[in-house]
C-alpha cells in the first residue's frame, strides 16, 4: 500500500441545522475516491447526493429538493427552483474511504459546471431516471466524461415509479450512449411493489420493509438467496448472473483463462471476490460500465451504491496524469473554480495532482508567471468549510489568498520547480530521439469554456452604480468563465453574453442579490457568427506619424473559406514572407488578424470558417508592432468584405418528451419555428420528438410548450451547430438590426 496519505474524517455535532462538523485524520490514497454525480436534469442527481451524505453519517436528516434544505445546493437560486446551478464538493467517508463528491447541473445552460468538475474527478456516478432511460442531457455529460476518460457507474433511479424499465434503460444506454452495461443488481417487485435488490455478484438479497413515515432505509436486511424464495427471482437471477460471468470475461482474457481453467465444469461456483477483481478491472479500463438500480427518494439501494463506488471506481493514483511525472514529489495542482466569499475574498478550488499545498505557502502560477501566497486552507463541505494546515496529493482543496489564479490555471510550488519538470522532460525526449518539446512550460490541461449563444445589454440604475456593477460583473465572471463581458465599442453599453435564458436570468438574480445592484437588461438576442462566401484578396498601407516617429507598414493578405463544417479561424505566412519577418512582427500580424476575426464585416459578429494567408509584409524602421496590427485589421476588414459576407445563425437539438395526445400541436408549432424533424421515439407511454430548431425561434419556448400541452411535457436543448441564413431570413434580420423592422 502506498505510504501517500490524506486525512479521514468522523463527525461531531454542530449547531448548524442537523449538519456535522468534521474531525480530520489519516487515510492512504488508494482509499480516496474523487466522483462526480452527473446526470439529465430531474433524473435525481441531488436527492441521491442527500442520501449519501445521510448514510454516511455527514447530515442527521435528509435534505430535499422540494423543500429546499439541500446541502449542495445551497444557493438562494438552486434552492427555489430545485435545480442544481453550481457544482458544490462535499467531503465525507464511508467504509473506510474517503470521498470526495461534486453535484453537478443538468440543465444545459450549465454546461461548463460538470467540464470543469469532470476535468479534476476521477470517477463518475451517472444518474438515469428508470422510466425516462437515457435523455437529452445524458448524453451530453456522458460525451464529456468520454473526452476525460473518466470511468463511471450507473445508477438506474426511480425504480418505485410505476413505468420504470430495467430493460429499456439498459437498452439505451447501449444503443445511445454506445457503452457497455453490465447489470450488477436486480430489482425486486416493481413500481410501488420495489422493496429490494439481489447482488448478482454475491447473491446476497437486500430488503427495505420499513413503511412507516419515519423509516429512514439506514437499517435494511440482508439475506443469501434460498430455495425457497419466489422461483421467478431465483430464475431471473440465476440467467443474470450467467450473463454477468460471460461479459466480463469476454472484457477481461485473465478472468476468461481463470474460468477456463479452474471453473471449467461450472462458471457459477466462481467466487465473488474473483468475479469482483475481474469487474473492476474492466471498469477502470472502460470497457464496461456497472449497472445497479434503486430509488434515492425512498432511500432504496443507495447503499450499496456507495459500495460499488469504493469497489470499482479508480483511487487518484489509478488515474494517468502523463504531464504530472515531470514534477515528482513536488506540487501540481490545477486550479479549476473561483467562487467569492465577502469575509475571505476568492475561494480557489484546486485538485492536487502530486506534492502537497501548505498553509501559509507560497505557490507559482505557470499561467499567469507569477507567485502567491496561500493564506489558508479549506477542506470544502458544500457551503461549510473546515480548516486544515496542509494537504497531500488526491484530493480537493479551497484555497484562501489566491487573489489572480483563475479556472484552468496550473499551480506548482515554484518557479524552480516548473523549469525542473521541463528540464526532466526535454531530457527524456532527447534520450529517446524525439523532438524537444517547444513549451518552456508544463501546464495541465485546461478547461475548455463554449461559447456564449445569448446576450443583452446590462445597465445600472444610476451612474453612481456603474463601479459597482462592473466590480460584481468583474466576480462573476471570474467564478463563471461562460460568462463574457464586453463594451461595445459604438454604444458604449455593457454587454453580458451567456449559455442561455436561464443562464443568464440566474446572473441578473445574483447581482441583485449579492450585490444588492437592481441592474436593467435589454432585450435578450442571438449571439450570431459570419463568415465568408468566397476568396478575396486585399492589400492596405498605413502611414502615420505619431510625435516626431512616422510609422510605416505596407500588408497584403488573401482570406479563404473553409469547409462548411469549420469553427475555426486560422492564419499562416507564406514561406518567404515567414522568414524574412522577425518574431514579433509575426506576432502583430497574427494580432492584427485575431482582432478582425472578432468583428465580421456583416453585423459586427465573430468571423469563423476563415482561414488567412499573409501574402506581403513590409514596414519602415520603427514602426510599431501595434501599427502593423491596425494595419492588418484594417486590410482584413476590406478583404472580408470583398469575400461577402454571411451570417451563420445557431441552431439547437432540441427533444420533447410528450403524451401522444399532445403531438400534433407540438409538431405544428414546430413547423412554424423553422424546425426540421429528425426523430419521433417511442417512450413507455411518451413520444420523444428530436429535432433540430434555429435558437432565434425558441425564445419563450418553455411558456409556449406547457401551453400546447397543458404542462405535460418536457424539453432539453443543446446547441447543435451553426448553419448560414438563408437570404430571406439574413435581410430580415438585417432589417431587425437597423431597425427598420
Amino acid at each position: 500500500m502506498t505510504c501517500e496519505h490524506l486525512f479521514t474524517i468522523s463527525f461531531r455535532a454542530c449547531k448548524n441545522n442537523g449538519l456535522l462538523i468534521p474531525n480530520v485524520s489519516v487515510m492512504f490514497l488508494v482509499r480516496i475516491r474523487n466522483i462526480g454525480i452527473m446526470a439529465h436534469i430531474d433524473a435525481g442527481k441531488t436527492t441521491t447526493t442527500e442520501r449519501m451524505l445521510y448514510f454516511s453519517g455527514y447530515t442527521r436528516a435528509f435534505g430535499d429538493v422540494d423543500d429546499g434544505d439541500t446541502v449542495t445546493d445551497y444557493m438562494a437560486q438552486e434552492r427555489e427552483r430545485g435545480i442544481t446551478i453550481q457544482s458544490a464538493a462535499v467531503t465525507f467517508d464511508w467504509k473506510d474511504h474517503r470521498i470526495n463528491l461534486i453535484d453537478t447541473p443538468g440543465h444545459v445552460d450549465f454546461t461548463l459546471e460538470v467540464e470543469r468538475a469532470l476535468r479534476v474527478l476521477d470517477g463518475a456516478v451517472a444518474v438515469f431516471d428508470a422510466s425516462a432511460g437515457v435523455e437529452a442531457q445524458t448524453m451530453t455529460v456522458w460525451r464529456q466524461a468520454e473526452k476525460h476518460k473518466i470511468p463511471c457507474v450507473c445508477f438506474l433511479n426511480k425504480m418505485d415509479k410505476p413505468a420504470a424499465s430495467l430493460r429499456y434503460s439498459l437498452d439505451s444506454i447501449k444503443t445511445k450512449l454506445k457503452a457497455n452495461p453490465i447489470l450488477l443488481q436486480i430489482p425486486i417487485g416493481s413500481g410501488k411493489s420495489f422493496t429490494g435488490l439481489v447482488d448478482l455478484i454475491t447473491r446476497q438479497k437486500m430488503t427495505w420493509q420499513g413503511s412507516s413515515l419515519t423509516y429512514d432505509g439506514h437499517a435494511f436486511e440482508t439475506s443469501a438467496l434460498q430455495p425457497s424464495d419466489d422461483p421467478d427471482v431465483l430464475q431471473a437471477v440465476s440467467e443474470a448472473r450467467a450473463t454477468l460471468i460471460e461479459q466480463v470475461a469476454d472484457l477481461d482474457d485473465d478472468f476468461a483463462e481463470l474460468l477456463l481453467g479452474q471453473y471449467s465444469e461450472s462458471f457459477d461456483a466462481v467466487p465473488a471476490g474473483k468475479l469482483q477483481e475481474a469487474l473492476r478491472k474492466v471498469t477502470l479500463a472502460r470497457k464496461g460500465v456497472p449497472v445497479l438500480c434503486g430509488s434515492s427518494l425512498k432511500n432504496k439501494g443507495v447503499q450499496p451504491l456507495l459500495d460499488a463506488i469504493t469497489a470499482y471506481l479508480p483511487a487518484p493514483n489509478e488515474r494517468n496524469h502523463d504531464l504530472v511525472r515531470w514534477y515528482k514529489d513536488d506540487l501540481c495542482a490545477l486550479a479549476f473554480k473561483v467562487v467569492h466569499d465577502k469575509q475571505r475574498g476568492p475561494l480557489v478550488f484546486v485538485r492536487i495532482y502530486s506534492g502537497s499545498m501548505k498553509a501559509q505557502s507560497a505557490v507559482y502560477n505557470i499561467n499567469r508567471n507569477g507567485t502567491e501566497r496561500m493564506s489558508r486552507l479549506l477542506l470544502p463541505f458544500a457551503d461549510q468549510h473546515i480548516e486544515i494546515p496542509s494537504l497531500s496529493a488526491g484530493n480537493i482543496v479551497l484555497t484562501v489568498g489566491l487573489k489572480q489564479t483563475v479556472t484552468g490555471d496550473t499551480i506548482v510550488s515554484s518557479k524552480a520547480s516548473a523549469a525542473a519538470a521541463v528540464r526532466r522532460a526535454q531530457q527524456e525526449a532527447e534520450s529517446k530521439s524525439s523532438s524537444q518539446r517547444e513549451s518552456s512550460s508544463l501546464v495541465l490541461a485546461g478547461v475548455e469554456v463554449p461559447e456564449p449563444v445569448f446576450f443583452c445589454s446590462i445597465e445600472p440604475p444610476t451612474l453612481a452604480k456603474q463601479a459597482d456593477l462592473e466590480h460584481a460583473l468583474n466576480c462573476l465572471q471570474r467564478e463563471d468563465p461562460s460568462l463574457k463581458v464586453r463594451i461595445d465599442p459604438d454604444s458604449g453599453q455593457t454587454i453580458l453574453c451567456g449559455m442561455g435564458e436561464l443562464h443568464i436570468e440566474i446572473i441578473h438574480d445574483r447581482i441583485k442579490r449579492e450585490y444588492n445592484i437592481e441592474t436593467h437588461l435589454g432585450p435578450l438576442q442571438v449571439a450570431y457568427r459570419e463568415t465568408i462566401l468566397q476568396s478575396a484578396t486585399a492589400t492596405d498601407t498605413l502611414d502615420r506619424t505619431l510625435g516626431e516617429k512616422r510609422h510605416v507598414v505596407t500588408v497584403e493578405l488573401a482570406v479563404h473559406a473553409l469547409m462548411e463544417s469549420s469553427i475555426s479561424c486560422d492564419v499562416t505566412f507564406e514561406e518567404e514572407v515567414k522568414t524574412q519577418l522577425p518574431a514579433v512582427v509575426r506576432q502583430a500580424v497574427e494580432n492584427g488578424v485575431q482582432s478582425a476575426y472578432l468583428q465580421g464585416p456583416v453585423l459586427g459578429f465573430p468571423v469563423e470558417g476563415v482561414k488567412t494567408v499573409i501574402q506581403h509584409v513590409s514596414l519602415e524602421p520603427g514602426t510599431s508592432a501595434a501599427m502593423v496590427s491596425a494595419c492588418v485589421s484594417r486590410c482584413m476588414l476590406k478583404a472580408l468584405k470583398l469575400a461577402g459576407g454571411q451570417v451563420l445563425e445557431p441552431v439547437m437539438a432540441l427533444e420533447v418528451t410528450v403524451g401522444e395526445e399532445y403531438l400534433s400541436p407540438v409538431l405544428a408549432d414546430l413547423a412554424q419555428r423553422r424546425g426540421t424533424i429528425c426523430d419521433i421515439q417511442s417512450r413507455q407511454e411518451n413520444k420523444v420528438l428530436l429535432a433540430t430548431v434555429p435558437l432565434a425561434e425558441m425564445m419563450g419556448y418553455s411558456t409556449v410548450l406547457r401551453t400546447l400541452t397543458s404542462g405535460n411535457a418536457t424539453f432539453s436543448l443543446e446547441l447543435s451547430s451553426y448553419e448560414p441564413m438563408n437570404t430571406q431570413e439574413q435581410n430580415i434580420l438585417l432589417n431587425k438590426m437597423a431597425g427598420l423592422a
